[in-house]
């Protein structure tokens, strides 16, 4: 009776220890990448629930080929579902998207058993983020957004000096005039220290009236 509904797939699934390896492996590999990321990521808000999607993404990916096997029907049913689910969250900076696909290519290969592709591809990635960090290339993440209201007797290059000792790294994204004495700088820039110390020391310029920092919104950029 009911031998319609058989009790195991027609299909062989790994082993118990087999699935623990690879998604042990897939964690492991996958820490190392979101490490790297962590420690050559430029910023004074560095972005936590992106290292988790980087560690837990890879895992994920492992199971799904653990799951798919060697199977056509089974890829093309989980690219069809995949296919369905929306995600929204934009990743702006092009660096973050090379790590997230590293990690998740870590899963891919160790879920197809590829052990030592995703060992030697996770240590050379990881090198050569760790040596361009070190290199004139380096990129910084600007997360907040300066605003300076002051009127023309302001001493624009002290403006700028002082940017350079209270952040890594400042670019001027608008101006204009508020009155027909004033002016309106704005600059988004990635900070050193506290903001308030920015502030501060912007606040003792002859001229200046007004200065804000404000974090800009967050879009996974770093």
């Amino acid at each position: 009776m009911f031998d319609f509904l058989p009790d195991q797939p027609a299909y062989q699934f790994p082993d118990l220890i087999n699935v623990a390896y690879v998604t042990l492996w897939a964690f492991f590999l996958a820490s190392v990448i979101a490490v790297t990321h962590r420690l050559t990521y430029r910023g004074d808000q560095y972005p936590n629930q992106f290292f988790q999607a980087l560690v837990l993404g890879s895992v994920v990916t492992a199971m799904v080929m653990l799951a798919i096997g060697d199977s056509l029907a089974r890829g093309l049913g989980v690219f069809g579902a995949m296919a369905i689910i929306r995600f929204r969250t934009r990743i702006e900076d092009p660096r973050n998207v090379l790590f997230l696909f590293a990690a998740l290519s870590s899963g891919l290969a160790v879920g197809v058993y590829g052990f030592t592709i995703s060992l030697v591809g996770t240590v050379i990635f990881c090198l050569g983020a760790v040596s361009l960090y070190f290199s004139p290339f380096r990129t910084f993440v600007h997360s907040h957004q300066l605003v300076i209201g002051g009127n023309s007797a302001v001493d624009k290059k002290k403006i700028e000096s002082i940017l350079k000792d209270y952040t890594y790294e400042s670019k001027l994204s608008g101006s204009g005039s508020d009155s027909e004495d004033g002016f309106r700088l704005e600059y988004s820039l990635s900070l050193k220290g506290e903001k308030d110390e920015l502030v501060r020391a912007l606040a003792a310029v002859d001229g200046v009236k007004q200065a804000k920092v404000r974090p800009l919104e967050f879009q996974i950029n770093g």
